[in-house]
């Protein structure tokens, strides 16, 4: 999960991811805005698309756009369509010296930020340089930990040198570069650059409503070419009913809708639905705060009472697939056999031999502790309330009582020391992306980094050398010891990896998706590329 300062479900979301993003968090939630304003149009020099979630911030310097396809910056490199790295501002890939420990970048010539200065390495470097500041609100700062400096040599080319051989750290440059004589004058926390940024990006921020939309126009002097959209808005709507309500009437050009509502619009022939595969999980945390979640038999209990499938048939009419871990059962990274089967039977043994033992009203009590806990939602989103209400009725069959409620981030944030919260994250690429900040006991109580206070010292060990290895093998045993032991001690039940949806006007060619992370909205959908799009003829 991504913390505070840069929300976006997840992201979240974002979130989101990002894909929370203009992906803001390796695994993002997002705050919620309100109703959103701007219509649609039948214009095909424009869009207005339907998003969930917004961001706080639309500064990199702070985590916005972290994980690429940030709309008003570039990044050093960045992903194309099949999630290949490929030169952005950089002009070419990166020379990776033989000990994995330092990253030369050339520089692309003559592009210029959109207020007309020149882009240079004094640029990269300020901004790396910020974001791994002490006094820097970026909650996603560990994710640069390998950094050891970061230096121009002359004005176009840049060196990293690591401190250990983190093997994706390439895929880590796709972050956002901010202008030094910009952004360098001002509060790296508060200032004007969080709400009114200036990048080299195919666009330029021309409005933030803050809970309505964020209007974009299009960079006419963008280096890789002037889009063809020439006006571009996200309308902020969190209720998915609402946002398909909009899109119905003709308000909306596009948007993400959940499996039942995109399915509604499968008969018209003037739109086209468009299906991504993700790394997006639905979880719910297990604080270790709360005498019941914080019990290992209650954890243990409750991952085998799920039943996965049935969410996955029944709420995700079957785009996607259930989740045991933050790792996709079709990732070359899963470990094989830390799938845990529906068993009810299983869990009320688990819960017996416990000592949980079931009261007069079917409710597990042990030492005088009644086996309930709150599960809050966010509002209006119905895949986490439908999530949410079927993990509570598994969990009822096995005689725990959880109590389900919906509530805003702002209601949310300060039970989740707590109280179980239905969850999402999820980012792909590399293992440590995601499970790092999902897992790691020292991000515990940090935003929404390790939501669930997770406290597990062979994940830990675990982490560290997944992240520190240059080797593929070593990297790939750490990494399924971390799913091993979420099997002996889930401090989250994993339930589903989701499938995003979308519904998009069909008049223009270009649109794809790529595999998105959490955050599903900014960054992802098919208008990942929208600078790409072209009017159909």
């Amino acid at each position: 999960m991504t913390a505070r300062s840069i929300r976006t479900a997840t992201r979240t979301a974002t979130a989101a991811a990002l894909a929370g993003t203009l992906a803001i968090g390796a695994a993002a939630c997002s705050k919620p805005g309100g109703s959103a304003a701007g219509s649609g149009t039948g214009a095909k020099d424009s869009a207005v698309v339907g998003i969930a979630y917004e961001p706080e911030t639309l500064s990199p310097l702070l985590g916005y756009g972290k994980d690429g396809n940030s709309k008003i910056f570039d990044g050093l490199l960045s992903f194309d369509g099949d999630m290949r790295l490929k030169p952005a501002l950089a002009a070419e890939l990166p020379k990776v010296s033989a000990d994995g420990l330092t990253y030369t970048y050339k520089l692309r010539p003559g592009v210029k930020f959109t207020d007309g200065q020149p882009f240079g390495a004094k640029d990269v470097v300020f901004t790396y340089e910020t974001i791994l500041d002490k006094k820097t609100n970026n909650a996603a700062k560990s994710e640069l930990d390998a950094i050891k400096s970061v230096k121009a040599e002359g004005a176009d080319t840049v060196v990293f040198t690591l401190k250990y051989p983190y093997a994706p750290f390439a895929e880590r440059t796709v972050l956002p570069i901010a202008p030094q004589h910009v952004a360098g004058k001002q509060d790296v926390n508060t200032g004007a650059f969080t709400t009114k940024p200036i990048g080299t990006g195919p666009y330029v921020l021309t409005n933030w409503s803050k809970g309505e939309k964020l209007s974009f126009k299009a960079n006419p002097a963008y280096w890789g070419g002037a889009p063809a959209v020439k006006k571009f808005t996200m309308a902020i709507i969190k209720d998915d009913d609402v946002r398909a309500t909009r899109l119905r009437s003709g308000d909306l050009d596009g948007a993400i809708l959940p499996p039942n509502l995109a399915k509604s619009f499968k008969a018209e022939g003037n739109r086209k639905t468009y299906e991504a595969k993700s790394f997006d999980y639905r979880t719910v945390t297990l604080p270790t705060h709360n005498k019941v979640t914080g019990d290992t038999a209650v954890r243990r209990a409750l991952d085998v009472a799920v039943d996965r499938r049935t969410m996955v048939d029944k709420i995700l009419e079957g785009a996607g697939k259930p989740a045991y871990g933050p790792v996709p059962t079709d990732s070359p990274w899963f470990a094989k056999g830390t799938e845990r089967t529906h068993d009810l039977a299983k869990a009320k043994k688990i819960l017996d031999d416990a000592g949980w033992k079931p009261g007069a009203d079917g409710v597990r009590v042990k030492d005088g502790v009644r086996a309930e806990f709150p599960l809050w939602y966010l509002s209006g989103d119905k895949l986490r309330q439908d999530h949410a209400l079927a993990y509570a009725s598994d969990a009822k069959k096995a005689g725990l009582d959880i109590k389900t409620q919906a509530g805003t981030w702002e209601v949310i944030e300060p039970r989740m020391k707590s109280d179980a919260v239905l969850a999402g994250g999820g980012s792909p690429g590399d293992p440590d992306f995601d499970q790092y900040l999902l897992l790691k006991s020292s991000l515990a109580g940090d935003g929404f980094n390790n939501m669930a206070w997770y406290d597990n010292k062979a994940v830990d060990t675990a982490l560290d050398a997944g992240r520190r290895s240059g080797k593929d093998a070593e990297r790939k045993a750490a990494y399924a010891t971390v799913q091993q032991e979420l099997v002996k001690n889930p401090g989250y039940t994993f339930l589903t990896h989701i499938d995003h949806l979308y519904v998009v006007n069909d008049k223009w060619d270009g649109l794809s998706t790529q595999i998105e992370p959490h955050d599903h909205g900014l960054a992802s959908g098919p208008w990942w590329n929208v600078e790409d799009w072209t009017p159909k003829k």
